[in-house]
């Protein structure tokens, strides 16, 4: 199945809608969903994980009322959202103060149960796409269950593709080698200043006609900015100072050709064949503006060839 729409390969990630590092309210959720459709975007993705529920409810509020048929919808198995007792802050990243907790659950009821609770926290009657999320330390549980019971659904019309979300390229290519599969979800590990994918999940892409959506394309934000913030992070922990040096040289090189940072890791995962688009997490409506006007700038061709020079990028990187 096609995840973008054909011209526009740029789609909303959802984390920030959970309160991802900080709190965001309902209305500035909502009001990212609608800037994100207002621009042209339509693919949204989602998870349980992020805000424990709340995101998948946010997203949900934000695309009511739109035409089902226009956009595509992914979220992810792999943790399963309960109620306990009394109400505690979240311990993995989000600003959320519930009652509500996660576990992992990889088995065919656990699937099962997490796609109808994306459902209806989402108020949808389809997923079309589902990716197993996380199975860092659970790949037999993932292999024995997760994916054969993804499959089925497949088979069965109820979803329309499967894959994996990861933030490593190890375990997805063994899942793209082995497992019948459409689709993956990269996150970190193809950017301007972390390509490694290259070495491993996408030529096994290429291989075997899966499709790649690359997220993470900031780095958590060490890209997000024409220069490295204050306190910039990488993956979500304190930037080391040899990331934020390569950054700030990477931003010298654009800066000389007239651009920026951002704008150039914005179109770069764009340019390998087996990537068919990103997904950019966005906290406010105007960050999903800024975004939109990065990903329409159009970035020198003589940018990509001075970082290879300066070897600051690798010579086998595909370039626009």
């Amino acid at each position: 199945m096609r995840l973008f729409p054909e011209g526009q390969r740029v789609g909303l990630g959802g984390a920030p809608l959970g309160s991802l590092l900080g709190e965001v309210t309902d209305a500035e959720a909502i009001a990212t969903v609608n800037a994100a459709w207002d621009e042209g975007w339509r693919y949204f993705d989602t998870a349980p994980h992020y805000g424990l529920g709340l995101a998948e409810e946010r997203l949900g509020l934000g695309l009511a009322g739109k035409p089902r048929s226009e956009y595509v919808l992914s979220s992810k198995v792999g943790r399963i959202i309960y109620e306990a007792d009394a109400d505690a802050p979240d311990d993995e990243g989000f600003a959320v103060n519930t009652r509500r907790r996660r576990r992992w659950d990889f088995s065919r009821d656990g699937v099962l149960r997490s796609i109808e609770d994306s459902l209806r926290r989402i108020g949808t009657d389809r997923l079309d796409v589902v990716f197993v999320h996380d199975p860092d330390d659970h790949f037999e549980e993932a292999v024995a269950t997760a994916f054969p019971t993804l499959i089925e659904l497949r088979e069965q019309g109820v979803i329309g593709a499967i894959g994996s979300g990861m933030n490593q390229s190890a375990m997805l290519t063994r899942f793209v080698r082995e497992v019948d599969i459409d689709v993956i979800m990269l996150a970190g590990r193809y950017t301007l200043i972390d390509p490694d994918g290259l070495d491993d999940v996408l030529p096994a892409c290429l291989e075997n006609d899966v499709q790649v959506v690359a997220v993470g394309i900031f780095n958590s934000g060490l890209m997000s900015q024409p220069r490295p913030a204050a306190g910039t992070t990488f993956n979500y922990e304190p930037a080391a100072q040899a990331l934020i040096d390569k950054a700030n040289k990477l931003a010298d090189v654009c800066e000389s050709h007239g651009t920026t940072l951002p704008a150039a890791a914005i179109a770069f995962p764009l340019a390998h064949p087996a990537v068919a688009g990103i997904a950019v997490g966005c906290r406010t409506a105007e960050e999903v503006q800024t975004n939109a006007t990065l990903a329409r700038t159009e970035v020198p061709t003589a940018l990509w060839s001075d970082l290879k020079s300066a070897g600051l990028l690798r010579e086998d990187a595909p370039t626009p």
